[in-house]
């Protein structure tokens, strides 16, 4: 339906749908403008081997994601019995789990999102991009082209390095995280040593945190111990976000 009423001359040029003349706009580019669609091969070749985490999240760094918007109603009309949209807004898409953990997907091309979506639009942005939209609507994963065979889940700290911009690396790895648990131990004189170690299950970003305690301490005393230290890392908000699970295990010195 033409926005123009009767008698009236489009403007030269042409309009758009409220009839405003395209004449003398501007587009800006969006850095992807000979973009094809097409998977960064890297990224697809670390899909392909995720026990290899560190390099999954480097490559998912250096590519372009594509994030999908699809129609939302934006005004519904329910005054004829009948619910009409009367507008629709474009807007991103985030899932929540039956748990309550919300996400965003992500693909790594036109064809892994139409697999998912054939009607979902698709918006090229960094990783950075996305992990901070992520981030701004309280995703705590990203899902990489969910519904593919080498679908991969972006857990919460690999979510928030991507947003920084800066190199993940698994909790046990990261100095900051090994400053941030001497400093949870300080004042905790019956603590010998306090280590991190890759936790069970595999994959699930689990950080051990090993106390090596001297003698003495009846088991309520030691619960006590590594529930002060537990509370200290979670109110760290940085550390916390380098970590995606905490447990504990107890040594003798």
């Amino acid at each position: 339906m033409s926005a123009h009423g009767p008698g009236t001359t489009p403007p030269p040029g042409g309009a758009d749908s409220a009839g405003l003349p395209w004449s003398g706009r501007g587009l800006s580019s969006t850095g992807f403008d000979d973009d094809r669609g097409e998977g960064d091969p890297r990224l697809l070749a670390a899909v392909r081997a995720p026990s290899r985490e560190a390099e999954l999240v480097a490559a998912v760094a250096a590519a372009r994601l594509l994030v999908p918007v699809v129609a939302a109603p934006a005004e519904v009309d329910t005054s004829g019995g009948l619910t009409v949209e009367k507008s629709t807004d474009m807007a991103a898409v985030t899932l929540t789990s039956p748990e309550g953990q919300r996400a965003l997907p992500v693909f790594s091309s036109m064809a892994a999102l139409t697999r998912w979506d054939p009607s979902a639009r698709p918006v090229p942005v960094t990783s950075a991009r996305a992990a901070q939209a992520a981030v701004s609507e309280r995703c705590e994963v990203m899902l990489l082209d969910l519904g593919a065979e080498h679908a991969q889940v972006l857990r919460p700290s690999m979510v928030w390095a991507l947003a920084q911009e800066r190199a993940w690396l698994p909790a046990h790895e990261d100095p900051f995280v090994t400053q941030a648990l001497t400093r949870a131990v300080q004042e905790e004189p019956m603590v010998v040593a306090c280590t991190g170690e890759a936790g069970d299950p595999a994959g699930a970003g689990v950080l051990r945190v090993v106390l090596t305690l001297r003698a003495g301490l009846a088991a309520e005393e030691v619960q006590a111990l590594a529930t002060r230290i537990g509370e200290r890392i979670a109110t760290d908000g940085e550390t916390r976000a380098r970590i995606d699970a905490v447990a504990f295990a107890i040594r003798q010195a």
